[in-house]
């Protein structure tokens, strides 16, 4: 028995549709030139931007009034007031005082400015050798009355 092996079925391709035959082109009929028209005038850049909503008016700003408890003229105990002085002062101005003491005698630490080195007056102030600029002004709030 023998088999005879069947040829693969080729695939048909497809039909091409017969071309249908090119028509004619209509001869172009002559139109009779328009004379020219003459150019527009230049319209302006651009229509007029959307005006702005108006600015609502802002009310004036209200003077910060500082808070009392910090303009209290407090009196400095006798180790602050070898530096700040003798008089009652604010909170406030006691801190300024000593931060110009402080920069005068150039007590900053050169490598961490948030650093003071302490002098034998602010010692008396810090209890210790060098304090944060942060706890300083804790510091200081020990001694005014």
């Amino acid at each position: 028995m023998a088999t005879a092996k069947k040829a693969p079925a080729k695939k048909a391709a497809p039909t091409k549709k017969a071309a249908a035959p090119a028509k004619k082109a209509a001869p172009a009929k002559k139109v009779a030139a328009a004379p020219a028209k003459k150019a527009a005038p230049a319209k302006k850049a651009a229509a007029p931007a959307k005006k702005a909503a108006p600015a609502k008016k802002a009310a004036p700003a209200k003077k910060r009034t500082p808070n009392a408890a910090f303009m209290k003229a407090m009196t400095p105990s006798a180790a602050l007031a070898a530096i700040v002085g003798n008089s009652p002062l604010p909170r406030t101005e006691v801190t300024k005082q000593v931060w110009a003491y402080i920069k005068k005698n150039k007590l900053q630490d050169e490598v961490n400015r948030r650093m003071i080195n302490a002098d034998a007056k602010l010692k008396e102030i810090f209890k210790k050798a060098q304090a944060s600029m942060f706890e300083m002004t804790k510091m200081i709030n020990e001694h005014l009355k």
